[in-house]
């Protein structure tokens, strides 16, 4: 089906429909609802995306997007140690959950908890998303083991894996805490015990 040349409405709708369901839900958001939040028929929706699962995907795409365009960078900046500049990054991400008051979490981990067991488009999108957070992180340790400053017997990608599982689980329990105090025992005792 030709797709309308509007990207202000697309946008509009992943935008405003990204937000309810980062506050509400997927399951619980319909179709409805976020044509009504974006300002747009309903029936404009299928004119942008396929289903509402074909949304699920492009909302994630937004949204990862956005945390990389917003904290990717602090992995990559040559002057500052990479260990420093996980350490940074991860900061920079508690402090993004921080001033939404820890009230909505992940999406990614929100979609991969709600969606997943019924979506396969949405799970292929969500370890996409993973495999290239993890490649970011194992790449910026791979630096620190060839600076001296990680063990040369440490596995750079397990141990990416290790550090967003561990930090999903941060935010997690910071939502249902609505508390900084995850994020903090994240930095004093999850970071110091794996990147040492």
């Amino acid at each position: 089906m030709p797709r309308p040349a509007n990207p202000e409405t697309r946008s509009r709708l992943l935008e405003k429909g990204g937000d309810l369901v980062s506050t509400r839900g997927f399951n619980a958001t319909g179709v409805q609802e976020i044509t009504a939040a974006a300002g747009v028929p309903k029936g404009s929706f299928y004119n942008y995306f396929d289903s509402k699962e074909a949304f699920a995907v492009a909302v994630l795409t937004e949204y990862w997007e956005a945390v990389v365009a917003e904290f990717g960078a602090i992995l990559n900046q040559g002057q500052t140690p990479p260990l420093s500049r996980i350490t940074r990054y991860f900061a920079g991400l508690a402090e993004f959950h921080e001033r939404r008051r820890y009230a909505v979490g992940c999406l990614i981990g929100n979609m991969a908890l709600e969606v997943t067991p019924t979506s396969e488009d949405v799970r292929i999108k969500l370890a996409a998303i993973y495999r290239e957070w993890s490649a970011a992180l194992a790449s910026c340790l791979r630096e620190a083991q060839e600076n001296g400053e990680l063990s040369a017997g440490k596995d750079p990608g397990q141990l990416a894996v290790a550090l967003i599982d561990t930090f999903e689980g941060a935010v997690m329990r910071a939502k249902v805490e609505r508390s900084r105090a995850p994020f903090d025992s994240f930095e004093r005792f999850v970071l110091p015990s794996l990147l040492t």
